[in-house]
This record gives C-alpha cells, structure tokens and sequence, in this order.
C-alpha cells in the first residue's frame, strides 16, 4: 500500500482480536517512525512507554474515560513530552500521527485516546512512572483490529478554498 492509501485509509480502531502479541520489533518499528516527526526547534522532547502487561493495560483502560478499549489492544504506547515546551500540542500531535500512521503501514489498527491534562492523566501517569518532567500527551492502543470501520470524509471541495476563504 502506497503512503497516500495509508494515509486515507487509517481509521480509528476500538475493537481488537484478543491474545495476538504485535512483536518487539514491529513495535520498535513504530516508535522509530516517531522520531522522524516533525518537531519545533528541533526540541525531540518526546518520550514513549509502551504498555504490554496486561494488567496495566487493564488499568489504563478503567482509568481513561475514552479508552476502555485499550485493555484488548496488544499494546498501549503512552506518549509523553517535556512540561513547559511551547509548542507541546504540535509536537505530540505529530508524533502520534506517526505512531498511527505506522501502525496502518505495518498491518496494524490503532486508535488515539486524547491524554493532554484530563482528568485520567495524572494518574496514567503514576501507574507507568512517568518523571513528574513530563505531559502524558496521547495513549494510544494498538493492536491487530477486529472491524473495518467505514467513515465518510467530506468532499475536497467542500473544505478547499483558494487564494481566500469563500463561503460555500
């Protein structure tokens, strides 16, 4: 699949074929292609905790309003960036678009749980124990899906303006 299928055909995956390990490497994977996120100033502030023990996937799930799925992924990818950073939501938001992105690539789904100061992120981050340091951003559940959710995006023509903003 070429990047452009990648990119319009990854979708937000809730359900997830249980007992099926994604491998070290695969994951490794992912992660890497995270770094290659664009980043401001060249800052790379990012840290990632990848979540496999069941239990604390468990956890995470009972914990995270949005993301009782989590506990089925194969893995839970807990992105995490510097406190204080100017541009924490660009660059976390970047990153785990490369994480998704990645996954769709290597045959995986995934599905991010918006982790940016809500009321499960302080405790997220006790359970992993994440450096007072560092935002929990994103948690991302990833895992080898059990849908095909179908979405229809709006038309191009209807989002895309030229020169100037005209009403449509």
């Amino acid at each position: 699949m070429d990047m452009l299928e990648v990119l319009k055909s990854r979708r937000s995956i809730r359900k997830y074929k249980k007992n099926m390990a994604i491998s070290k490497e695969v994951i490794e994977k992912i992660i890497d292609a995270a770094r290659f996120a664009p980043t401001a100033r060249g800052n790379e502030g990012w840290e990632f905790v990848v979540v496999t023990d069941e239990e604390i996937k468990k956890q995470i799930a009972q914990k995270a309003r949005y993301g009782r799925f989590i506990e089925d992924a194969s893995c839970c990818v807990a992105v995490l960036y510097e406190k204080d950073f100017e541009y924490i939501l660009e660059d976390m938001s970047a990153a785990t678009t490369y994480i998704l992105v990645a996954a769709k690539a290597l045959g995986l789904g995934s599905c991010w749980v918006a982790s940016y100061k809500k009321e499960h992120s302080e405790d997220v981050k006790k359970l992993l124990n994440v450096p007072d340091n560092l935002e929990l951003c994103a948690l991302i559940a990833i895992g080898y899906a059990d849908e095909e959710p179908v979405r229809n995006k709006k038309l191009l023509s209807s989002i895309l303006h030229w020169n100037k903003y005209q009403r449509k």
